[in-house]
């Protein structure tokens, strides 16, 4: 590349802990980038992808190589780089236009008052902020306050724009909307941009090229790809692009990979202990009464309505949901946010109560919550001065009084190895990553053997990477136990990987199921081998296409 713009030539950097323990995190980053080129880099959890923006925008220094910037070192921080990070680190008591009027007041005293006020405000108005200069951050979406933190960056005038995981803890459409804001912005405004993400269709939709890190330790550039496709790329319509979907394809197989190589397979020294549960040893009489209809009409949801009462009335959040499942079917629920999803789950957990109609689960109307009923939330509120056994113990326990006190430890044991615990049985939950503390909690709701497993967004917090891991752990243990599961997921490809049938629902409120999709791929699934299955992009584009119908508000359709 002649003179780019941005050149790290063996970027080194290491952290040494309170007990002298060395981590190497960069262990040699090589990158060059264009004037006006928009690159994004894809990496794992923990693979330094912000310590390298951190060294980048001269917030902390390496330990070995250069970083140039047109050819010059770059020594600290500077107004050529403007970052955008994941919290957008507001200050609650400032309007909009006087959180932007900072950045350009301190970068900018050479210019007038009244042309520094200008600046600003047409940084807001370029971000679509314009009718919110007056209101405080309180006041704003998650969404809007990104907004107002990628306006302050753009106020610098930067060369180079850092963007470091900027959209990764907002909901899937809030997402998709500041995706085609940051394409605006880039076309506008012609910057050079990088960008740290974990999302692969992030990456594909916005950027000239995408550089993957390998795993930590000692993470390096991997392989670059170039994205040729033209712009601007509409999320919808790249689905069906041949050149898409075998870009996307070589990543998503070259990351798993990497997960493979740097990963473990997670089997289990013991064997599961042939218990029963409690709450699973009905009476022999109701177990023969029941068996004939509890294989095909094993959960039923009928004319199923939620209603929360306001101050401006009864608010009716969910109506008419009717959806029956067979024993042992994984059904996927998806929609926006706002859907009324996790109301429909938390009502099948008996958490929340029916407001209309009735929950039917294997022969027995749901009323309350209990342990055949288990529940993973995108939090899995984990005892954190407990370790991973005695978290998971906790519902062992309850379950299966009548079992030995080894039978319980196996059962503890095994759940934990499949989960790929296995080493880190005793270690506190404290002292664990969000990753960890959610694979404790897959391992606590299989253990409980429950007739249900209800999955609320359960990799809602991780990144996309983590999430791939985590989704085929979940699959790998449902695979042994078959158990009647619902998944509430804002993720199209989670969807469809894990789920028998897909439901799509209406934006709420009197939110209900707008179409069912059936998802017929073999099992047991694979993720590169469901890339590869012709039917997955066209899976994949029946609910993207539903999803984009209804991305305009409360109850709307798009026409």
């Amino acid at each position: 590349m002649d003179h780019p713009i941005l050149a790290l030539k063996g970027v080194t950097k290491n952290y040494t802990s309170k007990t002298g323990t060395v981590t190497e995190v960069l262990g040699g980053i090589d990158l060059e980038v264009a004037e006006g080129e928009f690159i994004a880099i894809l990496g794992f959890s923990g693979a330094g992808k912000s310590t390298l923006i951190n060294v980048i925008a001269g917030l902390i220094e390496p330990d070995d190589g250069q970083i140039l910037l047109r050819g010059k070192p770059i020594l600290g921080t500077g107004k050529d780089r403007g970052v955008v990070f994941q919290s957008y680190s507001l200050l609650p008591w400032l309007t909009v236009a006087e959180n932007v009027a900072m950045a350009v007041d301190a970068v900018h005293q050479h210019l007038s008052a009244s042309d520094r006020a200008a600046l600003a405000r047409q940084k807001v108005e370029l971000v679509g902020l314009g009718h919110a200069m007056d209101r405080k951050p309180a006041q704003l979406s998650g969404g809007m306050r990104q907004r107002v933190a990628v306006a302050r960056a753009l106020a610098m005038e930067p060369e180079i724009l850092l963007l470091d995981e900027p959209l990764s803890a907002l909901d899937a459409l809030t997402r998709a909307k500041l995706q085609d804001e940051i394409e605006r912005i880039r076309k506008e405004e012609g910057r050079t941009i990088v960008l740290v993400t974990n999302d692969v269709d992030e990456a594909l939709l916005l950027a000239d090229r995408v550089a993957v890190l390998t795993p930590a330790p000692a993470t390096r550039i991997g392989r670059v790809w170039p994205v040729a496709m033209p712009r601007p790329r509409d999320r919808e319509a790249v689905n069906d692009d041949a050149a898409f979907q075998g870009l996307r394809q070589e990543i998503v197989s070259y990351l798993g990979q990497l997960s493979a190589e740097s990963g473990t397979e997670h089997d289990s020294a013991v064997s599961l202990p042939d218990v029963t549960p409690l709450d699973l040893a009905p009476l022999q009489a109701y177990r023969d009464a029941a068996q004939s209809a509890v294989e095909k009409r094993y959960l039923e949801f009928f004319r199923l309505d939620k209603v929360y009462p306001t101050p401006r009335g009864p608010l009716k959040v969910v109506e008419n949901f009717n959806l029956i499942m067979d024993r042992g079917e994984f059904v996927s629920l998806i929609g926006h946010s706002g859907c009324g999803k996790s109301t429909v789950l938390t009502m099948a957990a008996g958490l929340n109560e029916v407001s209309n109609g009735g929950i039917v689960l294997d022969n027995r109307e749901i009323s309350a919550a209990g342990p055949d009923k288990a529940v993973v939330f995108q939090a899995p509120s984990l005892m954190p001065w407990l370790t991973a056994r005695q978290n998971v113990a906790l519902g062992v326990e309850r379950v299966y009084p009548h079992a030995s006190k080894a039978e319980r430890r196996d059962i503890v044991d095994y759940y934990l190895d499949r989960v790929g615990l296995g080493d880190a049985k005793d270690k506190l939950a404290a002292e664990m990553s969000n990753g960890m503390r959610q694979r404790v909690g897959i391992a606590r709701a299989f253990a409980l053997s429950p007739r249900l497993l209800l999955l609320d967004e359960p990799f809602g917090m991780l990144d996309s990477l983590t999430r791939w891991e985590l989704q085929d752990v979940l699959v790998d243990t449902w695979n042994r136990t078959k158990v009647t599961a619902i998944l509430v997921t804002h993720d199209v490809d989670e969807a469809i990987l894990l789920a028998d049938r897909v439901v799509m629902m209406t934006n709420g409120p009197n939110a209900t199921i707008g179409k069912i999709l059936e998802v017929d791929l073999p099992r047991p699934r694979d993720r590169k081998a469901l890339l590869d299955h012709p039917k997955f992009y066209q899976y994949r584009q029946e609910i993207l296409h539903f999803l984009a119908q209804y991305d305009h508000g409360p109850g709307a359709k798009a026409a």
